[in-house]
């Protein structure tokens, strides 16, 4: 059957055949397509073209056999219960169809623009794709759908998919022809079962034959089982089954990122093992992940002595991930490393560092009762020149240069993507107030972390600005590191956190970390330029529901129920083009330990990326858990590039920490893979299609 011939058929049973005038051109690029279903016994089965003897009717031949059953159990009298099912399986088996055919266009839709470069639009129909395909045959397509060669074009030819020149233009030098093309479709290629009445509102009347649905294992699972073999109910589970993975098909693409191990770095500086290095790189090339994030630690690189710089183990580790074309992140973490789910690994601060808080305690945070955090160094000193004539901004600074002046060629070959500036604890631009060293358990509150002398003196100096002497302390009824809101006088319903004092105090609290992150990130856009910079910041939604918001108060998030404790920060993080990379945790908590402790890990995130979003920031994800089930995969999928939202906003990448040891063949890698391909927009499902040699 030729193009003219289709174009008739098409053109008889109505616009919304337009599926195979495009499954025709597609064909003309090469694009394969094909369409498997499932026997009663649950083997696959390739639909094929031929009529058999006992095909089953459809479209307006399944509707007339429909209402001949109807009229012949009218006049039966059956019973009117068993009629009502009838019509209930009816309506459920049409939903399934539609589906089935929305996730097949969906599908094309989502090949062509990423192997084809199609510019298509975000809710194309057939009639775009059509269009489309049409003016990569050298076709000019109008607006109003008139559709005309240029003089001096020929069907066919291999020309760049642009958008077309407007048709005033065109009208003035080129001549207008019926769409007609003067080459044939073989048989073998395409074929349209016309023994059927209702063939061409099949899907299954057209096959495209000469490839093995085997072949491209990648995209392909199975389909939807025929409905005449399943019960209602097993209808409506699969159905829902469906609907669920073809969500993110098509959908943006979101680079994925995996934390490599800490322990792979001694103190020395120096690759431990690195044949276990390629082992897991091979390993997660195979999940196809677009890349890998590593720590640097100061700890490590700094450790022989002030500004005596070793990236030695640093380089090495990155070679080995340059050979198997991966992308790489890095972190510069000012931070020890250390704790029950380090796997017996510590990683403290540089030992010259430690020397100095030896003699001089206030370098470290600090609580109400004197106990000093070793975790990282005061944000009291990032002006204060106490670490062998230098301030701690400067220190850090001196690091980051140091990085970016050893790793130039990597930053050149693009190599290293971006740079990931440790702000705090655990990276995190966050007080440590909920730290575990310290006794912290959850669902406790935590503690204020501001009783150094350098930050004491601070808030003396800021409330004699203000004439606040009396403000110069901080509370003494905010409970310690486990005491619940309702337990202190602080931070319970109506609460001294709502004074004037605590709101002083508070405000105080919360912009002495705003300027820590001022400080440092106007220090790293000097060190680099023109790269990309993250931060990250803490994931604190228990006490949620609580009026106080307690545990985010002592984090240093000034966010009660009557304050936006975010949009103030995004503000200045904003003037610093930076990336904002959230913690995405407590989505694996059961209902019955998020109700105890009144915690809303969905509410907290959805306020910070609308935050976020409102300020025009670009933001990613991470996941640090150590284990994974699909549940929890598809929550994080949703988190990163929320469907219903209007603004289609998405994460720029998301980054999660593998379980360990990481294993092929285990039921957690495979889960891994699929999350992978749903945050890369690809999802396996009946329709298998992959493009070769196009134009």
């Amino acid at each position: 059957m030729n193009i003219q011939q289709i174009l008739i058929l098409t053109s008889k049973v109505g616009r919304s055949n337009n599926f195979y005038l495009v499954m025709s051109l597609i064909t003309l690029f090469n694009l394969q397509v094909e369409m498997t279903s499932t026997n009663h016994d649950g083997r696959p089965e390739t639909h094929s073209s031929q009529p058999h003897q006992h095909r089953r009717p459809r479209g307006f031949a399944a509707a007339a056999m429909g209402l001949s059953t109807v009229t012949t159990s009218i006049n039966g009298n059956p019973r009117s219960s068993r009629k009502e099912r009838e019509k209930e399986k009816e309506k459920e088996r049409t939903k399934l169809r539609e589906r089935h055919r929305r996730a097949i266009t969906s599908r094309m839709l989502a090949g062509l623009r990423q192997y084809g470069n199609f510019p298509l639009p975000a809710r194309a129909d057939m009639n775009d794709v059509l269009a489309a395909l049409a003016r990569a045959a050298g076709w000019t397509v109008d607006a109003d759908g008139t559709t005309y060669l240029q003089s001096g074009v020929y069907p066919g030819r291999s020309v760049s998919v642009e958008s077309p020149p407007s048709s005033n233009s065109l009208k003035s030098h080129s001549m207008k022809t019926p769409l007609d093309f003067d080459f044939d479709f073989s048989p073998s290629v395409l074929n349209i079962d016309e023994s059927s009445p209702s063939s061409p509102a099949s899907l299954d009347s057209v096959v495209v034959l000469g490839r093995d649905p085997t072949e491209f294992e990648k995209y392909s699972v199975s389909p939807i089982d025929s409905h005449d073999c399943l019960e209602i109910d097993q209808l409506m589970q699969q159905g829902h089954n469906v609907d669920h993975e073809n969500n993110f098909i098509g959908t943006a693409y979101v680079p994925v990122y995996v934390i490599l191990g800490t322990g792979l770095i001694n103190k020395f500086c120096q690759l431990i093992d690195r044949d276990a290095v390629r082992k897991e790189l091979r390993l997660l090339k195979s999940l196809h992940v677009d890349g890998v994030f590593v720590d640097c630690w100061w700890g490590i690189v700094e450790s022989q002595g002030p500004q005596k710089y070793c990236w030695s183990g640093y380089r090495e580790l990155f070679n080995i991930v340059h050979e198997f074309e991966l992308k790489l992140q890095v972190g510069l973490a000012f931070h020890e490393y250390g704790g029950n789910d380090s796997g017996g690994i510590t990683i403290p601060l540089p030992e010259w560092v430690l020397d100095i808080g030896k003699e001089n305690q206030d370098i470290f945070f600090t609580d109400r009762e004197g106990r000093r955090n070793t975790e990282c160094l005061s944000w009291g000193i990032d002006k204060e020149r106490v670490l062998k004539g230098r301030t701690g901004a400067e220190a850090y600074f001196d690091v980051m240069r140091s990085f970016r002046t050893e790793f130039d060629d990597m930053f050149i070959e693009g190599l290293i993507t971006l740079v990931e500036i440790g702000l705090g604890p655990s990276g995190e631009l966050k007080y440590p107030s909920f730290s575990k060293k310290m006794g912290w358990n959850y669902p406790g509150i935590g503690e204020f972390q501001c009783y150094d002398k350098y930050m004491q003196q601070n808030l003396r100096n800021t409330s004699n600005l203000r004439g606040y002497t009396f403000s110069a302390r901080g509370p003494e009824n905010a409970g310690d590191y486990n005491s619940r809101p309702h337990e202190t006088g602080f931070f319970c319903e109506q609460g001294d956190y709502d004074s004037y004092y605590g709101r002083f105090f508070l405000n105080w609290y919360a912009q002495f970390l705003i300027n820590h992150a001022n400080i440092i990130l106007s220090l790293a856009t000097l060190a680099f330029e023109e790269i990309q910079i993250v931060i990250k910041i803490p994931s604190v939604y228990w006490w949620y529901k609580s009026t106080s918001h307690a545990a985010e108060l002592t984090t240093g998030y000034y966010n009660p129920a009557n304050h936006d404790g975010y949009s103030a920060l995004f503000a200045v993080l904003k003037q610093w083009s930076v990336t904002v990379k959230f913690i995405c945790s407590g989505l694996h908590l059961s209902s019955d330990v998020n109700h105890e402790a009144l915690a809303d890990p969905k509410g907290w995130i959805w306020q910070v990326l609308n935050s976020g979003w409102d300020q025009d920031l670009t933001l990613a994800g991470q996941s640090s858990l150590l284990y994974y089930d699909k549940e929890l995969l598809m929550r994080l999928v949703e988190t990163a590039k929320p469907i219903n939202d209007p603004d289609h906003h998405q994460f720029a990448f998301f980054t999660f920490q593998p379980p360990s040891p990481l294993v092929e063949r285990t039921t957690c890698f495979s889960e891994l893979k699929h999350f992978i391909q749903c945050m890369h927009g690809i999802v396996s499902s009946e329709l298998v299609f992959r493009l070769h040699n196009v134009f």
